[in-house]
């Protein structure tokens, strides 16, 4: 077992055994401080666009998203195959050597859900599935595992009432502030839940779970890292771009691009790439800074399979 798989199997243990501790003491502490967030009022109509990985091979990560999981092969806009997930697109780009696969940038990882976790998980060794993470349980009825993908991608298979592509997995300094943006610009909406709480060593909150679309974006603080890869968080103070990473960036549609640009920068977004086009004007686009650094994409027009 590697290292990673050995951390991520201890914080699994240690959260499935708190759970069973608190079905059996029902007088523990206090539930977390939560609140709810939603879009402000009158907020601009946007949507998930697309998962964007870096990959040595996009061929081979077509292939093996669309035969490992619940996902199509596709081509977006004409101009480049791609993998289409139910509402919204993964593309790749082509690279010549592997991209950083640490957990630097913000963005840990993504994954989709498995109405029968076990069997799932048993369908995916008999397919020759790799994983870093064998199936663990996580309280009650709830498991998952992490599945080894192209490039070293993270990807993670957990109990869900679906096994659609559901979520984003990243980390921030500040969730609460980074949840009430991603609620402000992107529609999301969803539970802050505000105080410390620990699994044993591991930091598992300030903390904010959001739906935009179909996609839970999860959001769980820094501290987390420096305890999960403490040697990789020894002297870092702050997440670096994840341009480059296997996971490049994410993107968000909207149906008037260059208002919408405007209208953030005002805000005081940064924008760190101009409006350009692509296909002859039918891709719009521009990238602004996130959160933590995240890199994030704005597209004209929402996503649909063509």
């Amino acid at each position: 077992m590697t290292l990673r798989a050995f951390l991520f199997a201890a914080l699994a243990a240690a959260l499935s055994m708190l759970i069973l501790t608190a079905q059996d003491a029902p007088k523990q502490a206090a539930p977390p401080a939560t609140a709810t967030v939603k879009p402000p009022d009158g907020a601009t109509v946007t949507h998930f666009h697309h998962l964007h990985l870096n990959a040595t091979d996009p061929a081979a990560d077509i292939a093996f998203y669309t035969t490992k999981f619940d996902a199509e092969k596709g081509r977006f806009a004409g101009i480049m195959d791609a993998v289409w997930a139910q509402k919204s697109w993964m593309l790749f780009n082509k690279v010549n050597s592997a991209p950083v696969s640490d957990v630097t940038s913000a963005i840990w990882h993504f994954g989709w859900g498995a109405e029968n976790m076990q069997e799932t998980y048993q369908k995916q060794l008999d397919a020759g599935t790799k994983f870093s993470t064998p199936i663990t349980p996580l309280g009650p009825g709830f498991f998952f595992a992490y599945v080894q993908g192209p490039d070293n991608a993270i990807i993670e298979l957990n109990t869900a009432q679906h096994h659609r592509f559901g979520h984003i997995h990243v980390l921030s300094l500040d969730p609460i502030k980074a949840g009430e943006w991603y609620a402000k610009w992107f529609n999301a909406s969803g539970r802050l839940t505000k105080d410390v709480r620990m699994i044993r060593e591991f930091p598992v909150s300030p903390s904010a779970s959001l739906n935009i679309d179909n996609v839970n974006l999860i959001i769980f603080p820094v501290t987390y890292a420096r305890v999960q890869w403490p040697e990789l968080w020894k002297d870092r103070q702050d997440f670096e771009s994840p341009k480059g990473h296997v996971v490049d960036h994410i993107g968000f549609s909207v149906d008037n691009l260059p208002e919408f640009v405007e209208k953030m920068r005002k805000d005081g977004v940064k924008v760190t790439d101009e409006i350009r086009s692509v296909a002859n004007g039918k891709v719009k686009f521009a990238f602004i800074e996130g959160p933590d650094h995240v890199r994030i994409e704005l597209v004209e027009g929402h996503a649909a399979k063509e």
